[in-house]
């Protein structure tokens, strides 16, 4: 394969079978984007950056903690980031990915079938809403993640019912405000869980600000939660 170039940023994060696999995931995601239009970012920093980085650097900045071997669930998974790029930094781990658009289900199992990923990656089309309600599915994952996944609130309400006990939510957002706080703390209190921390960067070559919010379970989520389809959505918690 040509020499792929990326960001320096990325070559301290990555080793070189790692930047081999996520350019073959890139040229595939691009190949796809003909016939399902998955995403845009998919050439040069767009994909470097705002896509692979941008998945990445939470995981990787955040080394007291170990994210390997883990079960891990990425809600609204779209294109299949963050993923994709978890799998491919952390093989060991189990990985779910959920999309309610058949669509882009569909992409992602051609995905796999094209590149060797060491993980077992299962994509599962369907509501979030109705797998956190299945007894297979609810408290049983270590990681879930949610990236350009509506407001934190309606998100925490997606997350925390799948979160075993000691488990991690993460949600990816841009710019974080102290009523965003104010209202994920409200819901947190609500679904029996808390914020452990916010870790903020700035994206390489001016690709803006991100905030990761790390929330966990306090006790396991009412059963209540998630409401049914579309109610955490129309009506989130944050009041």
């Amino acid at each position: 394969m040509t020499k792929v170039k990326i960001p320096k940023e990325l070559l301290r994060l990555l080793t070189e079978e790692e930047i081999i696999i996520f350019e073959e995931l890139r040229i595939r995601i691009q190949e796809l984007n003909y016939k399902t239009n998955l995403t845009r970012l998919i050439k040069g920093d767009d994909y470097w950056i705002s896509q692979v980085y941008d998945s990445l650097w939470l995981f990787k900045e955040n080394s007291n903690k170990n994210f390997d071997n883990k079960k891990f669930i990425d809600i609204g998974s779209g294109c299949g980031f963050p993923g994709f790029a978890y799998a491919i930094t952390h093989p060991t781990s189990e990985i779910y990915l959920v999309d309610s658009s058949k669509k882009k289900t569909d992409s992602l199992k051609e995905i796999i079938k094209s590149i060797n990923f060491k993980n077992n990656i299962f994509v599962i089309n369907d509501r979030i809403e109705n797998l956190g309600r299945q007894s297979s599915f609810r408290n049983s994952f270590n990681i879930a993640t949610a990236r350009a996944v509506s407001n934190p609130s309606t998100v925490s309400e997606y997350i925390l019912p799948m979160l075993e006990s000691n488990g991690l939510g993460i949600l990816y957002r841009g710019k974080w405000t102290e009523k965003d706080h104010k209202n994920l703390e409200n819901t947190l209190r609500v679904l029996e869980g808390k914020i452990q921390q916010i870790k903020s960067n700035f994206l390489p070559r001016e690709k803006g600000i991100r905030n990761a919010i790390f929330i966990e379970p306090k006790t396991f989520c009412p059963n209540i939660y998630p409401r049914s389809i579309g109610k955490a959505e129309k009506y989130p918690l944050e009041g």
